[in-house]
């Protein structure tokens, strides 16, 4: 693999973390516990209360419906909070008030879990509020660095994913018992109180932050340099304009695939047609602006291409929270125990695997002459998921054939998945940071949550697909039932996203763009 890794040796290990990062990092676990509080008994809500007005066969897959839709809602408003972020407010004061908008969503979900109207105004507020301050916290972690001290960023990402673990943890155990035991209104309503002193503690540190102010206005931004390029020559400018068909063809899929699936399929048109155009012409707007600029350019549409790659593993991660919690509910289990219970699986191996990782794994292989880079790690983790996958769809198996057994089989394939994810979304989060110019992290960031909507779209398409009475009858033929094929149908994407991204990385050169001392 080509890459440039910059020279940290002269940099004294004993330079301090900043003072101020313990409340971003407070604020975090506050806000995931808010979080994963809500969306770990979301699923199960939905099955057995919010939609029971439906036939009892129909609200699993209704409920899958509603939860991917609701987790493409929160990965794709991180478009809009790193643009507010990077043009307007900056990233305190985005986090800030949108932490209230993500208050009131909360508070809604509490009130109205008897009103399907209200509960999924709530579920839009959360998704707006969520969103919208997912690219700028961890860009807001990475702006408390500079050239003097950025060695220990890598301390800190972890220590903020593993936060994220932390209180997903105790979020996952505990919820699924508080819905059983007290009832969905205050439920939801704890959540809501952590979302309370999430912002409070953030608000407690605000004058101790490194604020790096908006970007004024670019004459040179990533928009403009690529609207130079498209405008230049007529291939790229050719491509641009297919996009824009294909995107508003996308719009005719909605009387049969619904607005969700139509929208983010229009939206995965521009991008990929349009970013192709831009690389095809982009020489052409050398002289109209900076080489640098150009550049700069050129880099975004690399890491971009990389971060398309990623989308498989999260179509297979986030059906945890609702494929996998649907197989729980088969299986054997103690009278007392939820099967969304299971996810408290998930965290409490990612607070294991990162210090095992740090300290025991990757001093290991580097002793072994293997470098551990990034985009090693980040291959080696979609490849994991697929293998997680392959291992339920077996279980499947088993289950359709008529054999109940052991909900704690479910710990083998949590393992994996997780294992996956240590190396995927916690090595992505500082990736994605350092490969932005300054003036484009948050929307950088913003594209690489947005890798987590495309995920979940693919869930949606795939579960709109195997609808119609061909598709199921052609899945039928195959002797598997419809759930398993869906399970090694993944894996199988999971895989070949592995071996693509890997392809991808050993003609990726990485660059170092950490704010200078």
């Amino acid at each position: 693999m080509s890459a440039h890794i910059p020279d940290q040796t002269a940099v004294p290990a004993a330079v301090p973390i900043p003072r101020q990062i313990p409340y971003i990092i407070g604020n975090e676990g506050c806000e995931r516990f808010s979080f994963y509080g809500m969306r770990n008994i979301l699923t199960v809500f939905l099955v057995t209360s919010l939609l029971a007005y439906l036939p009892e066969a129909d609200r699993a897959g209704a409920a899958k419906d509603v939860f991917h839709t609701f987790v493409i809602g929160v990965y794709f408003f991180p478009l809009l909070g790193g643009w507010i972020a990077d043009r307007f407010w900056g990233k305190y004061h985005t986090i800030f008030w949108l932490s209230l908008l993500y208050c009131v969503g909360q508070l809604c979900l509490a009130l109205f879990v008897d009103n399907r109207l209200g509960f999924y105004a709530g579920l839009g507020l959360i998704a707006i509020g969520s969103g919208g301050i997912k690219p700028c916290v961890s860009s807001f972690v990475g702006d408390q660095f500079d050239q003097t001290n950025k060695h220990r960023a890598k301390v800190v990402f972890d220590a903020f994913y593993w936060i994220i673990n932390f209180g997903s943890f105790f979020a996952s155990l505990l919820m699924p018992i508080f819905l059983k035991q007290l009832g969905p209104a205050i439920a939801f309503g704890i959540p809501g109180a952590l979302m309370f002193i999430s912002t409070v503690v953030l608000w407690l540190g605000r004058k101790r932050y490194v604020m790096v102010p908006p970007a004024p206005p670019d004459p040179h931004s990533f928009l403009n340099v690529s609207r130079t390029a498209l405008a230049s020559g007529t291939p790229g400018l050719v491509f641009a304009v297919a996009g824009g068909v294909v995107a508003l063809a996308s719009f005719l899929l909605m009387p049969n695939y619904g607005f969700v699936i139509a929208f983010c399929s229009a939206l995965v048109a521009v991008i990929a047609f349009g970013g192709l155009g831009v690389w095809l012409q982009l020489e052409g707007a050398r002289g109209k602006h900076p080489a640098e600029a150009v550049e700069g350019v050129r880099s975004v549409l690399r890491v971009l291409v990389l971060f398309a790659l990623v989308t498989p593993f999260w179509s297979l991660f986030d059906q945890k929270a609702s494929t996998w919690v649907l197989q729980a509910d088969a299986m054997t289990k103690p009278h007392w125990f939820q099967s969304s219970q299971m996810q408290a699986l998930n965290p409490l191996l990612v607070m294991l695997l990162i210090p095992f990782n740090n300290l025991v794994l990757f001093p290991a292989l580097t002793k072994a002459g293997i470098a551990v880079t990034a985009l090693r790690r980040m291959t080696a983790g979609i490849a994991l998921s697929g293998v997680a996958w392959v291992i339920v769809g077996l279980m499947q198996l088993v289950l359709d054939g008529g054999t109940a057994f052991s909900i704690t089989w479910q710990i083998l394939p949590y393992a994996f998945l997780t294992l996956g994810e240590v190396l995927v979304s916690a090595t992505g989060l500082e990736f994605a940071y350092s490969q932005a110019p300054q003036s484009m992290k948050g929307a950088l960031m913003s594209f690489w949550l947005l890798a987590v909507t495309i995920g979940n779209l693919w869930v949606l398409v795939v579960n709109a697909g195997v609808r119609n009475a061909k598709v199921i009858s052609a899945i039928a033929s195959t002797g598997f039932g419809l759930t398993a094929f869906q399970m090694f149908f993944f894996a199988a994407f999971a895989f070949a996203a592995a071996l693509a991204f890997g392809l991808c990385a050993r003609s990726y050169r990485v660059v170092d763009h950490y704010r200078k001392s």
